[in-house]
């Protein structure tokens, strides 16, 4: 009885129980505070990506077939030196899908240009891809979206280039981001971002 009572006023390695109790929570909070820095630093990352892909988008090949080569003067019955208007001109979305990009007239609009990929279409995508990757990593082409929508600039018949020089606005979404405090089970994924700029070459295998 007396053994048991001495062993209840023990106290010797207290600190080391209690440190084995707080360890846990130290370990989530150390993880946690990392998570964060790793979750600001990676959207900063694909921020900075989609920009870099915008840039090369606007200075290299257009990705639909009927952007630069169709004529609204001669096929769609605008005034030669007219603003192509709006409704000649809904936009076009660019996606890849398993790899292969396709492109459509932007919903809700209809398109009598041809919204096919161009010759170099597939490749100038895939290029904004590896210029994106080049920045953030794990950007895959499935997670990229390209728009062509209406600007106002350029004209009916431009015998220089295309008659349209569209907004570009690349999107990026569904990228996944696992934190360290929960063992990397679960995805909480990083939100989306887009950036746009103005075409100014579409025509080009190089860029800046």
């Amino acid at each position: 009885m007396n053994g048991f009572k001495t062993l209840l006023r023990d106290n010797r390695a207290a600190s080391a129980a209690e440190f084995a109790l707080v360890l846990p929570l130290l370990l989530l909070l150390l993880l946690g505070t990392i998570d964060v820095g790793r979750y600001m630093w990676n959207v900063g990352q694909v921020e900075k990506a989609t920009q870099m892909g915008t840039r090369l988008a606007v200075v290299t090949d257009m990705i639909p077939s009927g952007l630069y080569d169709y004529s609204f003067a001669v096929s769609g019955n605008i005034p030669q030196g007219d603003v192509v208007p709006q409704s000649s001109f809904p936009g076009v979305t660019c996606t890849s899908t398993g790899g292969t990009v396709s492109c459509a007239c932007a919903q809700g609009g209809s398109c009598a240009f041809p919204t096919t990929v161009s010759a170099n279409g597939q490749q100038a995508f895939d290029d904004i891809v590896v210029r994106m990757n080049s920045q953030y990593g794990g950007i895959g082409a499935d997670s990229v979206r390209v728009d062509y929508s209406w600007s106002g600039l350029g004209y009916a018949g431009d015998p220089n280039g295309s008659d349209v020089d569209p907004i570009v606005t690349i999107t990026v979404q569904s990228l996944p981001f696992k934190p360290l405090s929960l063992g990397t089970l679960r995805d909480l994924g990083l939100p989306g971002t887009s950036h746009s700029l103005t075409m100014e070459d579409g025509l080009g295998r190089g860029g800046n």
